[in-house]
């Protein structure tokens, strides 16, 4: 995999440089679009304000609909598909300004967070031209302070390193409707049930029959964020759940909310 630096300078979008160290890009990608293994070197917020992506980076995939936004931080290799055309809105933060900025430590990993009301009008507010010096770096506090009280993990699916875990890992996820046996997947990557079960565990920090799981309510959320048109009950039959009940509490139970109420937001 080839990881390519992107200074500001070079991705292509509506930029303007605000206070010292903070940087906005809107961009526009419709559906379909892939941006390649990369690296910046600043840390940045994504946010699609319409629109659904991926972002993948050396942990897992991070899924993230209209509710969620992703922050990347400085040279973390990172490559974003778009699910559904989304408008994006980043917000790049040089090292210099972060280092200044409170619980700093907290942003040296990637996360995803829910974006709450305030947090999304903060956003947009950023990318008004109009905007005073003094209102634009309230603006920017604001959206930094929000994301120490927003994490959320229920969108993101570890990806195990180990050679043969991730074989497995890219068969389920390539169809994670099935009922995978680990009996079966164990033998097809050469190795025991014992260690797969043991690999898994130790890299995803989830069993095999749960990172299944959540994989199957990853893609229902994808399917949820992107076809507007698909009902609950025919979701839950294309992914094996026996029930709408069945399916709409394994759903509740990784992302807090039931498929129809995140079909609503999203």
């Amino acid at each position: 995999m080839s990881v390519v630096e992107k200074p500001i300078a070079e991705v292509k979008g509506r930029h303007r440089a605000i206070g010292d160290g903070v940087h906005l890009v809107a961009q526009n990608y419709r559906k379909g679009v892939r941006l390649d293994p990369h690296v910046h070197r600043e840390a940045q917020l994504v946010y699609a304000a319409r629109g659904t992506m991926q972002v993948t980076t050396p942990r897992g995939r991070w899924l993230v609909p209209p509710d969620r936004a992703v922050w990347v931080p400085a040279r973390l290799p990172h490559a974003i598909d778009v699910l559904a055309g989304i408008e994006m809105r980043t917000l790049y933060f040089e090292l210099s300004w972060l280092a200044r900025a409170p619980r700093s430590a907290s942003l040296s990993s990637e996360f995803v967070v829910r974006v709450s009301p305030l947090l999304h009008q903060a956003i947009l507010a950023l990318f008004d031209a109009r905007n005073t010096v003094e209102r634009t770096e309230l603006l920017v506090r604001l959206a930094v302070l929000e994301l120490h009280r927003a994490e959320d993990s229920t969108t993101f699916m570890p990806l195990p390193q180990e050679p043969r875990c991730r074989r497995v890992a890219e068969i389920v996820l390539s169809e994670p409707a099935q009922a995978h046996e680990i009996e079966h997947l164990a033998r097809e990557v050469g190795t025991s049930v014992r260690t797969l079960s043991l690999l898994f565990a130790a890299e995803t920090e989830l069993s095999f029959k749960s990172w299944c799981q959540r994989a199957r309510i990853a893609s229902a959320i994808e399917r949820l964020s992107t076809n507007g048109t698909v009902s609950i009950k025919q979701l839950a039959a294309e992914l094996g759940y026996a029930s709408v009940p069945a399916f709409s509490h394994a759903f509740r139970r990784i992302t807090g909310r039931t498929p129809t109420e995140f079909s609503r937001q999203a």
